[in-house]
């Protein structure tokens, strides 16, 4: 039986210790953001929110056809506006578009917060993205597998700019997300701590 991402003490531990930070997550498309996402949102009492979705319901049809009448430039300018009204929110679990870090304006907003990078292998990300139904403006082309790993090239140092990395080889998202909250600690301060505090 997989593991359980549901709320734990040590979950509302943590989720205290985040005192309403938001956490972004980023990575490619076929990252499973949002398959993590959902069970990382739960386990801290957050609530889960996909960027891309909201950016959809606001512009009021479709990501591919974004791209296809007004380009990637007009669908990144959304995005943009889509985040910033994002980060005056708290307590939230964000998936965000895998371009999202290409903007500065992007990282000042994410930065308000945890920012995680869900890395997958290349093998993996194209087995996952070959059974999703769902269009990617951005890897249609003649040779999907050459675009995806130009894109990687392109947004890994990006990815990098990340609080966390969580490697996953081909898990369950549970399992993911228990990386993930495992992980955390590591890069939030105790409040209760004091610098000069004895150990």
């Amino acid at each position: 039986m997989a593991p359980d991402a549901a709320a734990s003490p040590s979950h509302r531990a943590l989720a205290r210790r985040l005192d309403g930070l938001n956490i972004y997550l980023v990575g490619m498309m076929g990252a499973g953001k949002s398959a993590v996402g959902r069970p990382l949102a739960e386990a801290l009492g957050y609530r889960f929110i996909d960027a891309d979705d909201t950016l959809v319901e606001a512009a009021g049809r479709p990501i591919a056809e974004i791209f296809s009448s007004d380009g990637e430039e007009a669908f990144r300018a959304l995005e943009t506006t889509v985040l910033n009204g994002i980060a005056s929110w708290h307590s939230l679990v964000v998936a965000t578009g895998g371009g999202a870090v290409t903007r500065p304006e992007n990282w000042g907003h994410m930065h308000q917060g945890v920012v995680v990078w869900l890395e997958a292998p290349e093998t993996e990300l194209l087995r996952r993205l070959a059974a999703d139904p769902n269009p990617r403006p951005l890897l249609d082309a003649a040779d999907p597998a050459a675009r995806l790993a130009a894109l990687l090239r392109e947004r890994r140092p990006l990815y990098a700019q990340a609080d966390l990395t969580v490697v996953q080889e081909g898990g369950l998202p549970t399992e993911v997300a228990l990386q993930v909250l495992d992980a955390l600690p590591s890069v939030l301060r105790d409040p209760r701590q004091h610098p000069d505090a004895p150990d």
